[in-house]
């Protein structure tokens, strides 16, 4: 048997982790960057198959993290996790730079940064680990606290994307019978059709969440 709720007890923290170059780019929220090694210091960060950062970080063989904080934006959650690098310009009005090896590296909201060059690759299964070596890093304000994955669950009542390797399936969650708010995922921002002038479910479905932007279909049903 296997109690999901024990796979939340795991610790994560929370990253912009991108790839491309100067003339182009895309990023993702991730929840797994671990460090590997301390001599030289090597770092993994796992990314979905399907997830357009992947094919950046394929071809150009480098990676930014750049290490969220509790008080971040839950837009850019919504930017960089639930949106596809396929139809929006992620890195367009977000403060950034280009490292040593040309990688952007995301400065907004980040109270630090980190520069890879990929040294191998690892296929497990829907989800590549890509393993990097580090080249730059940099402390932008060492007096935030970093936002760990329990805090965005729990604070924030934020939940995986699809393709994060710790995304759950809702369905596998319990849920209680006629559920009458939806929240989202993203923000934690809550939909009650007992106050609200439309019911979720007559909402368009290009409807998206007044405070993060986040889609329609990135809303929970709770009670």
């Amino acid at each position: 048997m296997i109690n999901i709720e024990a796979l939340f007890t795991v610790t994560y923290g929370l990253y912009v982790v991108c790839s491309g170059d100067k003339t182009d780019g895309n990023g993702y929220i991730s929840n797994t960057v671990f460090q590997v090694t301390s001599s030289p210091p090597k770092f993994a960060t796992c990314c979905n198959k399907d997830n357009y950062t992947a094919e950046y970080i394929k071809k150009h063989q480098t990676f930014s993290v750049s290490i969220l904080h509790t008080d971040t934006d839950p837009a850019l959650y919504g930017r960089f996790g639930y949106q596809s690098g396929h139809n929006l310009k992620k890195l367009e009005g977000i403060d950034h730079f280009y490292g040593e090896t040309g990688v952007p590296i995301v400065t907004d909201q980040t109270m630090a940064w980190l520069e890879f060059k990929v040294v191998e690759t690892i296929d497990v299964g829907t989800h590549l680990l890509f393993i990097g070596e580090l080249i730059a890093s940099d402390t932008l304000n060492d007096a935030l606290d970093p936002i760990t994955y329990a805090h965005y669950r729990k604070v924030k009542k934020g939940v995986a994307p699809k393709n994060a390797p710790t995304y759950i399936d809702k369905s596998k969650l319990a849920q209680q019978d006629k559920p009458v708010i939806n929240r989202c995922i993203v923000c934690g921002h809550e939909h009650n059709d007992e106050m609200e002038d439309t019911p979720f479910n007559d909402l368009p479905d290009d409807w998206m969440c007044p405070v993060c932007g986040a889609d329609k279909e990135d809303f929970e049903t709770i009670n």
